[in-house]
């Protein structure tokens, strides 16, 4: 886990880490918004994000 970086060390975060953070959260607002209006039940959209932040985790874990 050599390349995972602590945001609290690295405060003030620079602007272009922030753009990229504020586009992620939009781009993932976006997701759940179209996945909302598509009909999706609320519990199956947790649980995708939820898998997905999993998988994430176990992957940066094991590297």
């Amino acid at each position: 886990m050599n390349n995972v970086t602590r945001l609290h060390h690295a405060l003030p975060l620079g602007q272009d880490i922030n753009a990229v953070v504020n586009a992620l959260d939009k781009a993932i607002a976006d997701a759940v918004d179209a996945a909302k209006n598509a009909g999706l039940p609320q519990g199956l959209i947790v649980g995708l994000l939820h898998g997905h932040a999993h998988a994430l985790t176990h992957q940066m874990v094991t590297e």
